[in-house]
């Protein structure tokens, strides 16, 4: 049998680009007999490839190499400019006022919503919202907040949709939204180029997983965009994951009860973004729900400055915000 070639091995290794090979596992596939030249030759043509950067040694010595993965330049001019897509954010109700910083955030295709809140504090009010008032794109929905175990509508998702009576959510051919009776493995059940939305995200045990979720639900998505949900700790600065949370978020949206508030308000903070056309990270906003759904009484909220957003000062509660630590 003829000596391997250094032409033979390229071919090869073409199919295992971005993975593990080694030296054993290399000649049992080319069916290398041991005690031929082509046994031998293979380290050295390994050790030339991996000069062309071909190949890299794992740095162990144990014979295990990484295919590196070819890729050619990107040419820039010349290619599409794609502007900003639209998305439609939440209204007040009652007066229909849009979100105050809806116009200062740009969203791309592809980009990542993420809303993090505490337990039973909107984050599926708001998630519905977004559905509702981008429902001419045919949102898609899916997590155990929409479909019970059995695949069906949960009551209180019913409940919801019944609700918003301010959204046509159906024509005559239909739902005008696209219900997926899916609870985990959201990447495999993403919708290529639409809107989906996911409410909730649970990752109980590897919390860091959730950046890796973030950026494969980012590769599915296409063109459309990603509206996930997850858990919030009190007094936490990003949802449930930490900073890992905010690795290919696009858009945060952090949820927590309003201090002192008489009838349970929500206090919506911005956190993370990603692109805007003004300043809007840190900004923060309260709003009521009613009904389970309406969001009313929409206005954005400031930190205290008299007691720097505690609500305490000197040992007292300061009279500046009522111990809020904010101001409107």
């Amino acid at each position: 049998m003829a000596e391997i070639t250094t032409s033979e091995i390229r071919e090869y290794l073409l199919k295992k680009q971005g993975r593990e090979v080694n030296l054993n596992g290399i000649r049992s596939d080319l069916n290398i007999v041991k005690g031929s030249k082509s046994w031998d030759a293979i380290r050295n043509i390994l050790y030339q490839l991996e000069v062309s950067r071909v190949v890299r040694q794992s740095g162990k010595r144990d014979g295990v190499y990484k295919v590196v993965t070819q890729v050619k330049p990107v040419s820039v001019f010349g290619k599409e400019r794609r502007p900003p897509i639209s998305v439609n954010f939440p209204c007040d109700s009652e007066t229909r006022m849009p979100m105050p910083w809806e116009e200062d955030i740009v969203m791309r295709e592809g980009d990542l919503i993420l809303i993090a809140g505490q337990s039973n504090y909107g984050k599926t009010t708001l998630a519905m919202n977004i559905a509702g008032e981008n429902i001419d794109s045919n949102p898609v929905l899916m997590g155990n907040e929409y479909t019970t175990v059995d695949g069906e509508p949960t009551p209180r998702f019913l409940n919801r949709i019944d609700a918003m009576d301010w959204v046509k959510w159906y024509d005559e051919d239909g739902d005008r939204f696209t219900l997926l009776p899916v609870r985990d493995d959201y990447v495999e059940h993403i919708v290529k180029d639409r809107m989906n939305i996911i409410d909730w995200i649970n990752i109980p045990d590897e919390l860091y997983l959730i950046s890796r979720l973030s950026e494969d639900m980012k590769r599915a998505v296409g063109k459309g965009v990603i509206v996930a949900v997850i858990q919030k700790s009190s007094g936490s600065s990003s949802g449930r994951g930490g900073q890992f949370t905010k690795d290919f978020t696009d858009l945060e949206i952090l949820l927590d009860p309003l201090p002192e508030s008489s009838v349970d308000e929500v206090l919506l903070t911005l956190g993370k973004i990603k692109e805007s056309r003004a300043r809007v990270m840190g900004r923060s906003f309260a709003y009521g729900i009613r009904n389970g759904v309406k969001i009313i009484n929409l206005r954005e909220v400031y930190k205290c400055k008299a007691c720097f957003g505690k609500g305490w000062r000197y040992q007292k509660p300061c009279t500046e915000c009522n111990r809020s630590g904010y101001i409107e």
